[in-house]
């Protein structure tokens, strides 16, 4: 028997999922969630940065990081360097300064095609969970077949919901970029 409940649950982490994604994509003002899968190289073993300084925003484009620990400055910087970022860090002795450039409008339309990608992965995974549920259903064989259709109907509306909650949360973010 299939736990409806399940079926959402697992509808609604395709989404949050995706929500994650959406974060790294910077959109011209500062955000400290774009620092937060970057890996600083420190005492030997990889620690992410958030565990090493803290994040805040003074300006509007500007994140500044201060380090807990001012001999961790330097790995922070070049974990900086190293990432996906495409952000230059200003190191000035004691912080670190992210100044987030004003996006043009061909990098937006470019950022617009990078979440109109990670909605359609996002959209196949909630596919792909619909497809899951339905196999778990036909190999259920103690289902009527009423129950098997019904069944199978949540499902497909479970999924359709999920779909357009994608599609919703992709249109804010596009909006969000293409604002000047």
């Amino acid at each position: 028997m299939i736990d409806l409940k399940e079926v959402k649950e697992r509808m609604g982490k395709v989404s949050k999922a995706f929500q994650n994604e959406l974060i790294n994509i910077r959109a011209g003002r500062a955000n400290p969630n774009i620092l937060n899968k970057i890996q600083v190289e420190y005492y030997g073993a990889p620690t992410p940065l958030n565990q090493l300084a803290s994040v805040q925003i003074p300006e509007a484009r500007v994140l500044l990081i201060t380090p807990y620990d001012k001999t961790s400055l330097k790995a922070i910087e070049q974990a900086i360097f190293a990432s996906d970022l495409g952000l230059t860090p200003q190191n000035d002795g004691s912080a670190i300064r992210l100044i987030i450039p004003q996006l043009t409008e061909d990098s937006r339309k470019e950022l617009v095609k990078q979440v109109k990608a990670e909605a359609e992965k996002a959209k196949v995974a909630a596919r792909n969970t619909r497809h899951d549920f339905m196999s778990d259903l036909k190999k259920d064989n103690d289902l009527s077949e009423d129950s098997r259709h019904r069944t199978e109907d949540d499902i497909q509306k479970a999924t359709d919901l999920e779909i357009k909650d994608i599609d919703r949360i992709a249109d804010i973010k596009e909006k969000e970029l293409m604002e000047i």
